[in-house]
């Protein structure tokens, strides 16, 4: 190895370190602040406040993956992207936030009659406007995350949802109703808007260029597709509950989901944003490649099981002191839900790594089929309950997982069988942690806050104490990360 080529790793190791430890920042201080925002207002509003918005979901989803258009991730896989492309991605992400927000303000008085909620009219239109804002910031952001610079999005992050969650809370105690969950949204966008241009130094040039998107399209457009397949088909339990059954049933849903997603969509989000740009700087590198996803699965295994099966055996006491007792209706399906948020972490990871080797093609096929099962679990389970739905959901999802395993093996001669071996161990032990919590129902204790901190304490005393006994490798090598980081920091106060 050359002396450049060892400095470049360690190099792109030191970035990849602390991108991670600055995702993790940005992830768990905007959950955190979000969490905590979400609680106050779901005390405060009714479940079929929060359904009129979760009608609304799929339309914005799907307008936020139409501006980016798959060029702006192309450009962070392009690994020789200039300032033509980016000015050229920037122009056409603009174009593309106009077209959306035209089209949503046309259709708002059809997704009102076809969820006969006249209120909708209002509501979609003003929450269109995010559209524009959206696409005013997206290379903005784009360009940070592709430099691995999340320290400045981890404090755009932070300031962005703290002064929109303010404003939010305020409007709630001044009876705003569904519109303090617009205000939170529209807010925190435009707070991040403002807040990208400040802090970034990019600035836009008089250059479009054909080409240029041109050698980005045959990536990107799959790229949107597979985005577009995945923001339908996320949201589309959201549409089938909204059109079969009451506002107040989805809006039951819709928490169990956000409850079930914030410890997930962390996880995932993190690995996926330090991940990505990292696996396709080193694309072509298939050892080293293979290293670091072995390390990430295992990562991802370690920290969602214990947390997935905790919150299953916990659901109950978590919902009533957090949401209030009127939110009880929400445990059955926080509980369901709680398998795929087992499932869904390695599954972004593996879709990830074909997304970052520049397999989009293989990625599309992939996304495809797995909407095409969701289709029928839909078929089949609809007129049973949203439960069964759930059900159909987990299945889908385990089908998935394995068929996006064995795509990966075949391009990283990482076997399926060597992908379960690297986090069977930590879900044994997650599962036994589990049990122990459940046997706390055999005591009768009618505190619920009481409850839940016992069970916290519990569960996280006896998984760790499990992993040391059974010498699970990522528990030690964080605890021995942990030290090396405190050891630094005492010398450094030292100085």
């Amino acid at each position: 190895k050359s002396p450049e080529n060892s400095a470049n790793k360690d190099k792109l190791k030191t970035k990849a370190l602390r991108g991670f430890i600055w995702a993790f920042i940005d992830a768990i201080g905007y959950q955190g602040i979000q969490f905590f925002v979400l609680i106050i207002l779901a005390r405060i509003l009714q479940p079929a406040e929060f359904g009129l918005i979760a009608m609304i979901t799929i339309f914005i989803s799907l307008g936020q993956v139409f501006i980016d258009s798959g060029f702006a991730t192309a450009l962070i896989q392009k690994q020789k992207a200039n300032y033509i492309d980016e000015n050229s991605v920037f122009y056409f992400n603009i174009i593309c936030g106009l077209v959306s927000f035209i089209l949503l303000w046309s259709t708002a008085p059809w997704i009102s009659r076809f969820f006969n909620e006249p209120s909708l009219i209002i509501l979609t239109r003003v929450l269109s406007f995010t559209f524009i804002i959206d696409s005013l910031g997206i290379l903005q952001y784009t360009l940070m995350k592709r430099s691995i610079n999340f320290n400045k999005l981890a404090k755009i992050s932070l300031i962005a949802s703290s002064l929109s969650g303010i404003i939010s809370i305020s409007m709630a105690y001044n009876d705003f109703g569904v519109w303090s969950l617009v205000g939170y949204t529209v807010f925190n966008k435009l707070f991040r808007l403002c807040l990208y241009w400040i802090f970034n130094t990019w600035r836009p040039g008089f250059i479009f260029s054909l080409n240029s998107l041109r050698s980005m399209f045959n990536y990107g457009i799959n790229i949107l597709f597979v985005s577009l397949l995945q923001t339908v088909f996320n949201n589309l339990y959201f549409l089938v509950i909204a059109k079969l059954f009451t506002p107040a049933d989805l809006g039951y849903y819709s928490r169990a989901n956000s409850l079930q997603k914030i410890p997930v969509q962390n996880i995932s989000g993190i690995l996926s944003r330090v991940t990505f740009p990292i696996f396709s700087k080193i694309q072509n590198e298939n050892i080293r490649l293979k290293r670091g996803v072995k390390k990430t699965i295992s990562s991802a295994a370690f920290i969602t099981f214990p947390l997935m099966i905790g919150l299953y055996v916990s659901a109950k006491p978590l919902v009533v002191v957090l949401l209030t007792s009127k939110w009880l209706p929400s445990v059955p399906y926080l509980e369901l839900l709680c398998f795929i948020g087992m499932i869904y972490p390695l599954n972004t990871i593996n879709l990830n790594i074909l997304k970052a080797i520049g397999k989009s093609k293989l990625l599309f096929r992939l996304e495809l089929f797995q909407k095409i099962l969701i289709i029928f679990a839909i078929i089949i389970t609809y007129k049973s309950g949203i439960e069964n739905m759930i059900i159909g959901q987990i299945v889908v999802y385990l089908l998935g997982y394995i068929c996006n395993i064995y795509y990966v093996g075949l391009s990283l001669n990482y076997s399926v069988m060597e992908q379960l071996k690297d986090i069977y161990l930590v879900f044994v032990l997650a599962v036994f942690m589990g049990f122990v919590i459940y046997l706390m129902t055999f005591i009768n204790i009618y505190n619920m806050h009481l409850l839940l901190f016992i069970e916290i304490i519990l569960g996280a005393l006896s998984y760790f104490l499990l992993c040391y006994i059974f010498k699970v490798s990522i528990f030690f090598e964080s605890i021995e990360y942990l030290k090396n980081r405190l050891n630094k920091q005492l010398k450094k106060n030292e100085l």
